[in-house]
């Protein structure tokens, strides 16, 4: 669960630019080059960092946030209240390893549709996907 919650936060700081968490930074833009041959992504020779398509604009994180303070709502004692987990519609703060957990189980697949595009978003699914059957207990036929 532990690993899962450093993914979840590494993939919200990302995708929410939180200052100073961010996996996107002007050093990593610049070892890009050498691994990635996506050149939209590379910094331009005038320093210019172009803004990436897996980082949500402004109205789409208030959105994001909005839709977790007002509308999420799981049973008594499943999930901590995740709309006490906004800051300042910023960026989530004191999430438990299980609020991660359900979050980008049940929520992630979701949660981004309209925010992100769909080929981001299909891969942020996948990962919640991936940690759901890492997670999901498997019974054998004797």
């Amino acid at each position: 669960m532990h690993i899962e919650k450093n993914f979840f936060d590494n993939i919200m700081h990302t995708i929410l630019n939180v200052a100073g968490r961010t996996k996107d930074s002007k050093n990593s833009r610049l070892d890009l080059p050498a691994i990635c041959k996506r050149s939209e992504l590379h910094i331009t020779d005038d320093g210019e960092i172009s803004f990436p398509i897996f980082r949500m604009e402004s109205n789409a994180k208030a959105a994001l946030f909005r839709w977790v303070k007002e509308d999420v709502k799981f049973p008594d004692v499943y999930v901590s209240n995740l709309s006490k987990c906004v800051e300042e519609a910023q960026k989530f703060k004191r999430m438990k390893s299980h609020d991660c957990h359900v979050f980008m189980q049940r929520l992630l697949p979701f949660a981004l549709t309209e925010l992100l595009p769909e080929k981001v978003n299909e891969a942020l699914a996948g990962i919640g996907a991936f940690f759901r059957d890492l997670c999901t207990r498997t019974v054998t036929e004797e």
